[in-house]
């Protein structure tokens, strides 16, 4: 049986790397995004493909994307939580409530009402289950000065990954995290120029190809559900990460 998922964010960067390594697996892919562009020429290119595109932030659009999905496949397997939005570059009195909001709208509220949507559809199917997988960050364990919206969410990430990982167990709903640390994305295309350190020099920063993001994910996903990876960190190997600060 050919198997579902639904990746967020799917339009660029990790979200678009992961859903082509996804069709290319022969999966059945569901494109969500908030523009409808890329979404769509994927689709156009993979009779699998599906565009989804809606603003993750918004519980009607994500219900809706949702439903779209289960009528076109009748199940779905995964759920690949990657949209999210970066705010760098600011001591916390000089960042803006509307960036704060921002990020707290899309990296966290959206993840919750993915997981929500895909939980429900995950528990009613049949045969029971399922696997999410959320995008964290190496924000998770140790931020980058300036950092305060984007590294709360990624915090609140893990906490939310570790209950969705309880309440999913009896019902086979596994979930996972995956912190990635400088993927050469545009999100990172500052890094490798030079970004703050620690103690306040500017150095640029090793990266690695969004391909091997793409890889792990599929790893993560073809898992049977008796199996879970919980937490897995897939980095730049010299990145400054193991002794950052």
């Amino acid at each position: 049986m050919t198997k579902s998922i639904i990746i967020t964010g799917a339009g660029r960067g990790i979200g678009r790397a992961c859903a082509e390594a996804f069709l290319h697996d022969g999966w059945q892919v569901g494109l969500i995004g908030r523009t409808a562009a890329p979404l769509q020429e994927l689709a156009a290119a993979h009779d699998r493909a599906l565009a989804l595109p809606c603003d993750v932030s918004d519980e009607v659009q994500v219900n809706a994307a949702f439903d779209r999905a289960m009528a076109a496949w009748g199940r779905i397997d995964a759920l690949f939580n990657n949209a999210g939005v970066s705010a760098f570059g600011g001591t916390l009195d000089e960042i803006s409530i509307e960036d704060w909001r921002r990020c707290v709208d899309i990296n966290l509220t959206g993840s919750f009402l993915c997981a929500r949507a895909a939980f429900a559809q995950m528990r009613q199917q049949s045969p029971q289950g399922g696997r999410i997988i959320n995008n964290g960050s190496i924000s998770a364990h140790a931020p980058r000065p300036g950092s305060a919206p984007y590294t709360a969410t990624k915090h609140a990430i893990t906490g939310l990954t570790k209950t969705i990982a309880l309440d999913g167990r009896p019902f086979d709903i596994a979930c996972s995290q995956i912190d990635i640390g400088n993927a050469a994305t545009e999100m990172v295309t500052q890094i490798a120029k030079g970004v703050p350190q620690a103690n306040g020099d500017i150095a640029p920063e090793p990266v690695m190809e969004v391909a091997h993001v793409a890889q792990s994910v599929l790893h993560i996903a073809s898992l049977p559900l008796e199996s879970n990876v919980q937490f897995m960190t897939v980095m730049a190997t010299k990145m400054p990460y193991v002794g950052r600060g």
